[in-house]
Formats: C-alpha cells, structure tokens, sequence
C-alpha cells in the first residue's frame, strides 16, 4: 500500500515539474531579449494571469500550512490573520493598483519598485533606490527561506526523504524556470499554480467534512492541544476555546492580526503585478477575479484547519506538527494520485511565491546596484545575464537560511511581512496621493520603518516577561513611526521641486 502511495504521488509531482519547466521554457522564447521583458512580461499581461499571479506569488506555503496549522491548533481565534489580509488585499486593488500602474509608466518606465522610488522623487545620487533595494534583499531573502522550509517539510513528511534533499529539490526547480524565463515564466506558472492551490483548499475541507461522524461544533468544543499534537513546544501549549473567535484576543491581539492587511500596500513581489498588467483599465477586471481567488482560497484555509482538528479528534490520532495538516489529510483522505496532485499544490503555493521574489532580489541586484555603481553601460543582454546569476545567488543564501529546520512557517513570514509593510507601505500610498511628499520625507519613512521592525523583532526588550512582537505585532508600530516620519519631515523640509509636482499632475489627470 506504501509503495503505490509513493508512487502515485511521485507520479502526479514529476508531471507537475515537467509543467512547471515546459512553461518556463516557453516564456524563455518569448520574452527575455531585455530587461522589461525579463523582469515585467513587457507590461502585457492579461487580466486573469495578473491577479492569480499577484495572489498565487502572495499566498505562499502559509496559506496551505501556515494558516491553516494556526487554525488546527488554536481554532476560531487565528481567523482574524485571514480577515485582515482579505481585507487589505481588496484596499490595495482600489488604492495602489491604477495609480502605481500609470506613475511607473510616466516616471521614466520605471521597472522595480526602488526604480519607481528614484524616479517619483529625482533621486539622482540613488541613495533611495539604494537603500529600498538593501530592504528588498535582507527581507525577502528571509521570505524566501520561509518557502524553502516549507518544501522541505513537503518532502520529509510526504516522502521519507531527508529534509536537506526536500530544501535542494524545491529550489533547484524554481531557480530553473525563473533563470530562463523571467517575468513572464514566473507569472504564467503563477497562474497555473494558482488554479492549483484554489482546487486543492476547496477539495480538502470538502471531502474531509464528508468523513467526519459527529457535529463538528461538538468535537472541536472538547479539543485540547495535547490530543492534536504528539509532543507540543512551549509556544502550542494553550488552554483556548476552540470555537471562541476572542479567546486569548485581548484588542490589542485582534489588531495585530488584522494589522497583517496593512502589510500589502508594501510587498513589492505583489504590487509590480500592478505594474505588469496591459492598461489601467484593466485593473477593475484584474480586482474581481484576484478578490474571489483570494476570499475562497482563505475561507479554503480557515475550513482546513477546523475540520482537520475535528477528524484528528475523531481518529484519535495526533500530529507531530501543526503546519502539516493540511499534508496529513491529502494522505489519509485521498487516493495516491490526487494526494500528490494536493501536495503538487503546496509545492505551487511554496513556487510561485519564491519564485516572485527571487525576481524581485534579482531585479533590485541587477537594475539597482549592478548597472549603477559598476556597469553604467551593460547592454540588455549583459543585464539578464546578470539578472540570472543573482537568482542563482539569492536561492543559495535562502537555503543556508533554510538549514534551521525549527523555523516556523509563519514566524519567518510574518517577520519579512512586517519588514516591507512598514518600510514600504506607507511610502508607496503617501507617493501615489500626497503632491507635498518630498525626497527627504520618503527617506525618513523607509528607514524609520524598516528600523522599527528590526528593532522590535530582535531588541532584547522584553514587557512583562513577554518579547515586544508577542505584545503586538510589528506591522502596526512601523506603519505608523513611518507614516508620521514621512509627514513631518516632509513638511519640515523644502517643497519637492516643480518637476516632480509636474509628473504628479500628470498622473493626476490620466486617472
């Protein structure tokens, strides 16, 4: 039985590589003789394949592991983390999206978003292309690790096999078709992958709800965290009711999971899907089709969670590890082929989003850093060239990161999360609506941003026994010193100089 399991779900995974590469080799055809092409599909995506892309690249590993291990555990009282990004990803389709399109456009083509930021302000010593890029690469290289150690608990659960193969295996695939097919590779399998993930989160919860005996409402009102899991760490030891929305939420805690919304206005792997889709006026299509991904996909999630913890109950049979839930009910529930077609999905979620933001590294190591301080003049080709080697580097480092094999899923996430929301968040809304922002106001604000998140992660600070981040979460702190840092140094500094109010007025009125 063993063995047709294994084979079946190595058969369902070895045709989704080939997929996964057959389109990294056609978007390689298509769209990398320059820049644009390799880092932004030449600004002609569709609709369909921008929002799945922006949502699949977005919801990572954490949506098919993270997410629904919180719930697993700790029932009804997570569920606020999903609210709050639901909520925040519809704010940044009606916010940042069409501005952020027609101002890229306007303000020099721009095509990364430390580009955007150069160019919306006239830096021309590059010192904020500079420093946005510093940012892009220390958090997403956390980010992108998270995806590794999801790929790595993939293959050790699932397959026996030994966690550093599973790190290997993941980011070998991903760095082979985001090497060759850029931008357009990255967004197409995104999309694909997308499609994936959505089936799988609808199927599981389905299918597993079918199997259970009892109420669910009843068996999860008797739940304790020792008949869910083996051995619980430290953190995982509650005594929470599982069907309280506001167990263990003081405010403070229910902000802090709404809070994660406000991390989108930030993410650069997401918002350059803004900047890739073909015209603004395809942006309201984009919204709608990227809302209902994401609404089914997180209710998909949430519903994973709290039937999973209801049919472990029932089976009396308790897990080692939380994030895996959603890998223990593919195994248990389905047959060999569509358990791999399921763990194909996690695979996808893992994918599209490392390989979003090795892009994004690359980018900012290839536009921001390489052509600036050491090759003015590279030709196109030289720059993709370039543009592969950093994708090469950055997945390197990611798994060195990977090797801890304790990391929570969640924990790497939200840290990168916060990092950009605060560095990047409310710099990107203040660029695209206030005409008073100047150079030294986006300046404060990123650094101020970006320092609060750090501090507040790794300050050995502790109140009432408690690290800072275990108060509140460190999205809300950054957001708001960043926030007043742009308005008062802003204000206290010169006007931003008439050809930058020109190009606002000009966005202004194409909007």
């Amino acid at each position: 039985m063993e063995a047709n399991l294994e084979t079946g779900m190595i058969i369902s995974l070895a045709l989704y590589f080939v997929v996964m590469l057959g389109i990294g080799l056609y978007a390689f055809k298509q769209s990398t003789s320059d820049v644009s092409g390799y880092m932004l599909g030449g600004r002609n995506l569709s609709p369909s394949v921008a929002a799945l892309s922006a949502g699949a690249s977005d919801m990572s590993g954490w949506l098919l592991m993270g997410l629904p291990g919180a719930m697993y555990l700790f029932g009804l009282s997570k569920v606020w983390i999903a609210i709050g990004l639901v909520l925040g990803a519809w704010a940044n389709y009606f916010l940042v999206a069409p501005r952020l399109r027609v101002y890229t456009e306007k303000a020099n083509d721009s095509i990364t978003i430390p580009d955007y930021f150069a160019n919306r302000f006239a830096d021309n010593k590059n010192i904020l292309r500079v420093i946005s890029a510093i940012v892009i690469i220390v958090f997403f290289t956390l980010y992108t690790s998270s995806g590794v150690v999801a790929g790595g608990k993939l293959f050790e659960n699932s397959f026996g096999m030994s966690y550093e193969v599973g790190l290997y295996v993941t980011t070998g695939v991903v760095v082979l078709y985001t090497l060759f097919g850029g931008f357009l590779a990255v967004s197409l399998t995104d999309f694909v992958q997308g499609c994936i993930m959505l089936i799988a989160l609808l199927v599981v919860p389905i299918v597993t709800f079918t199997m259970l005996d009892h109420p669910v409402m009843e068996t999860l009102a008797n739940a304790s965290y020792d008949l869910l899991l083996i051995s619980p760490k430290a953190s995982e030891v509650h005594s929470l009711n599982m069907l309280d929305w506001f167990a263990g939420g003081s405010t403070i805690a229910i902000i802090s999971a709404l809070a994660w919304g406000f991390g989108y206005f930030g993410q650069p792997h997401i918002i350059v899907r803004f900047m890739s889709v073909r015209s603004v006026k395809d942006i309201p299509a984009m919204r709608r089709i990227g809302m209902s991904w994401m609404t089914l996909s997180a209710i998909g999630a949430v519903l994973t969670g709290l039937f999973g913890a209801a049919f472990i109950l029932e089976n009396e049979m308790p897990i080692n590890d939380k994030e895996t839930i959603f890998l223990v009910l593919s195994e248990l529930v389905f047959h060999p082929l569509i358990a791999g077609f399921l763990l194909a999905a996690i695979l996808a979620a893992v994918m599209s989003t490392i390989s979003s933001q090795l892009l994004v590294c690359s980018s900012s190591l290839t536009e921001d850093f390489y052509k600036i301080y050491l090759h003015r003049e590279a030709s196109q080709k030289e720059l993709v060239f370039v543009g592969r080697i950093s994708v090469a580097l950055v997945a390197m480092f990611a798994i060195y990161l990977a090797y801890d094999r304790d990391s929570s899923i969640l924990d790497l996430v939200s840290n990168a999360w916060a990092g950009f929301g605060a560095a990047f968040g409310p710099l990107v809304l203040f660029s695209l609506y206030w005409r008073r922002m100047n150079f030294a106001g986006a300046l404060a604000g990123m650094l101020v941003g970006a320092s609060t998140v750090l501090i507040w992660i790794y300050a050995p600070i502790t109140i009432n026994g408690g690290s800072l981040s275990s108060v509140i979460y460190e999205i809300v702190p950054g957001f708001i010193l960043s926030s007043i840092a742009i308005v008062l140094v802003s204000l206290m500094t010169n006007e931003p100089a008439k050809e930058i109010t020109t190009l606002f007025d000009e966005v202004e009125q194409e909007l």
